[in-house]
């Protein structure tokens, strides 16, 4: 077996072949142009093949060259690559956790300190992505997702459903007649904060009212933490889902505004690189999680965990944890 040639070498031939010119390389690679010129002599040299013919004008690639170029390049993507997986790789101790930006922030850090508080020798780390990540790439260790499952190459767990509901300000909560809206039609004549994430027009069409007029809408927004803001802001009524305001209803700051509930049309899912069993890491958590998710549901008057991909498909999880504790 030959010996692979002098990774210095690769690179300068990748460049060299990409860019057109030694000269190019040499600028782009911050060395030399007879380094370079030295080092595709070195890799010839080492291979026993002609990769260019050496004309007035330049370079040019012969055609063992330009196959062997593209082979390379791909190759030093790949390297880029696997370098890039190990330095995101988790240290040992740190949890790193993937989720939603919205969901992080409303759902998962006013109950994160009790896992700290749990697990105080796990340092946590939190990724926000509105993007669907590749656990393979990544890094993460876990992954809380927001979508109707069926995902490939992960393994899945259905956390619970969740459902959108009226919210404002508590200084915002008299309607147009002076008192707080009861009604679907009083809801819908105060100003409006929307969202592509939580329509009005499913609202409406789920209560069987018509939609309102397009004036209605004071503020549209297409990131919920911007619509949560300004309904603490008291700018309008806002329809968001209950997970990322059960906090701020339960602190006081938003209040809710009619006993209507709406199902939102996505869930809230476990998810992890496809294994045998969970590492203690990813076990602890998704113990955790189950407890919390079950407290949460309790407080909301929810008892719907999921159906059958809640409380008894996450045997999975539970089992994996009891066996990592």
């Amino acid at each position: 077996m030959k010996p692979i040639p002098p990774l210095t070498a690769l690179r300068c031939f990748e460049a060299v072949a990409r860019l057109g010119g030694v000269t190019q390389a040499a600028r782009e690679l911050h060395i030399t142009h007879s380094a370079v010129s030295q080092q595709i002599k070195v890799l010839e040299g080492t291979m026993g093949v002609a990769l260019f013919v050496r004309e007035s004008r330049g370079l040019r690639l012969t055609d063992e060259g330009r196959l062997y170029a593209l082979d390379v390049r791909i190759a030093l993507s790949e390297l880029a690559s696997a370098t890039r997986r190990a330095q995101a790789r988790p240290h040992e101790g740190e949890l790193v956790v993937a989720t939603v930006p919205s969901f992080a922030q409303h759902w998962l850090l006013p109950r994160l300190a009790r896992f700290r508080d749990a697990h105080p020798y796990y340092r946590v780390r939190l990724v926000t992505s509105l993007q669907v990540e590749d656990f393979r790439q990544s890094g993460s260790d876990i992954g809380i997702r927001m979508g109707q499952g069926h995902w490939p190459d992960v393994a899945q767990q259905k956390l619970f459903d969740d459902e959108m509901v009226v919210v404002a300000a508590p200084h915002f909560a008299l309607g147009p007649h002076g008192r707080v809206p009861v009604t679907a039609e009083e809801v819908l004549a105060c100003p409006l904060i929307s969202s592509p994430d939580a329509p009005w027009a499913d609202w409406c069409q789920a209560v069987q009212v018509a939609p309102p007029p397009a004036e209605a809408v004071v503020l549209s927004a297409n990131d919920s933490n911007v619509v949560i803001g300004a309904a603490l802001l008291g700018q309008g009524i806002a329809l968001e889902r209950r997970s990322l305001v059960a906090h701020a209803l339960a602190q006081g700051a938003l209040v809710q505004i009619t006993g209507i509930r709406v199902p939102y049309r996505f869930s809230y899912w476990l998810v992890w690189q496809q294994r045998e069993m969970l590492n203690a890491r990813q076990a602890h958590f998704a113990q955790w999680l189950e407890a919390e998710v079950d407290v949460y549901l309790r407080e909301s008057g929810s008892g719907n965990s999921g159906g059958s991909g809640g409380k008894a498909g996450r045997g999975e999880a539970g089992a994996a944890s009891r066996s990592a504790t």
